[in-house]
């Protein structure tokens, strides 16, 4: 008889969200805008430092109104994360644009400062200022925000603050995605809180969101008929989609406790084991933990637990193949590139679903445990 499947990090539904839907459909709300989909953007801005928010179809398309919005065009050029997951970094190439790949540092995982400043005086030499930085939150841990924004400000680029996995992480006790320019969140089914899929743009600055929300409904123009004068996209999330949201916004702060809960029964059980090392949280910074990665000593070590979870109907993943190895991206400038690789040949996220029981948190380590 198989085991039973222990997902990487499934979704979590609360006692709400069921209800809400109920609403929207008794309502006859189907249509993509409705009450469900304004309450959903006021509450996400509550939590989110009363920014303007743009409910959207999925993190992804958060990131390429946010391109748009700043100007990026064709043979222009932006920095991103090379250590990320590709969504980071495909909306650049929908513009037509060319990412500039920067390394992680080992604190946090996350841009390194000294990388990203290399590779602007890089291309400010080279006559091509950078558009934009898509800064990545990885793993839900905060990025270092005073060196970052010190350099973006310095340069006067802006940041896109790509917060996707990092919604309930908090930097000196302000929200991520609240620094820059624009803010992204995502809400696809394995995120810290799920919409079945969708996303979020966020910003100070009312009229960029406006302008989102208008790119995002097919650039339809004041008229009594269909009046198109630009370019637009089908990218605005339903209002169905959205009472989902509603109901996991409520339990947001509960699985955020439940996802970092895992995050220590693991270090607290392998830590000592010669070989495995844990991301810590600097000072300052506080993380969902929305994903518990681990470090091995080599890639065979990393192989044989992976291999060994996977014997055990376990699913676990190599941390992300940093941007710059992608044959979709061979043609790209990187700036640093050692401690992302080091990370990728190393590192292996364990399951961490905010719904995970304990009796299969004991099952992982233990498979963990009888493999090092």
């Amino acid at each position: 008889m198989s085991k039973s499947k222990i997902w990487l990090s499934s979704p979590h539904i609360g006692k709400n969200e069921l209800s809400y839907v109920k609403e929207a459909f008794e309502s006859n709300w189907i249509a993509p805008i409705g009450p469900h989909l304004n309450q959903f953007e006021q509450k996400l801005s509550k939590i989110s430092s009363g920014h303007h928010v743009a409910a959207l179809s999925s993190g992804t398309s958060a990131i390429h109104l946010a391109l748009i919005i700043l100007g990026v065009k064709r043979d222009d050029e932006v920095i991103c994360s090379s250590f990320t997951f590709s969504a980071s970094a495909n909306p650049i190439v929908y513009q037509g644009a060319k990412p500039i790949f920067v390394d992680s540092e080992p604190d946090t995982w996350n841009m390194c400062p000294d990388s990203l400043r290399e590779a602007i005086n890089n291309r400010m030499l080279a006559g091509k200022k950078p558009k934009a930085i898509i800064l990545v939150h990885l793993y839900g841990m905060p990025a270092k925000m005073d060196e970052i924004l010190h350099i973006a400000n310095e340069f006067d680029i802006p940041i896109i603050e790509d917060a996707a996995e990092a919604l309930g992480s908090f930097y000196k006790n302000k929200p991520l995605g609240t620094f820059g320019e624009f803010g992204v969140y995502s809400f696809n089914g394995n995120k810290i809180i799920t919409t079945s899929g969708g996303g979020a743009l966020i910003s100070n600055n009312e009229e960029y969101i406006m302008r989102a929300k208008f790119l995002s409904t097919q650039a339809r123009d004041d008229a009594p008929h269909y009046e198109h004068s630009q370019i637009g996209y089908n990218y605005r999330l339903s209002n169905v989609c959205a009472a989902i949201g509603l109901g996991q916004l409520e339990v947001l702060n509960n699985r955020v406790q439940q996802r970092r809960a895992n995050y220590e029964k693991y270090k607290l059980s392998l830590s000592t084991i010669n070989g495995i090392s844990f991301l810590e949280e600097p000072i300052s910074l506080f993380s969902n933990r929305w994903i518990t990665a681990v470090l091995f000593a080599d890639f065979q070590m990393r192989e044989r637990i992976r291999i060994a979870l996977s014997d055990e109907n376990i699913e676990s993943r190599p941390l992300w193949k940093p941007m710059h190895l992608q044959k979709v991206f061979t043609e790209s400038k990187m700036f640093g590139g050692k401690v992302c690789e080091s990370l990728f040949e190393r590192g292996l996220c364990l399951p961490s679903g905010s719904n995970l029981s304990s009796d299969n948190l004991d099952r992982i380590i233990n498979v963990v445990i009888d493999n090092v």
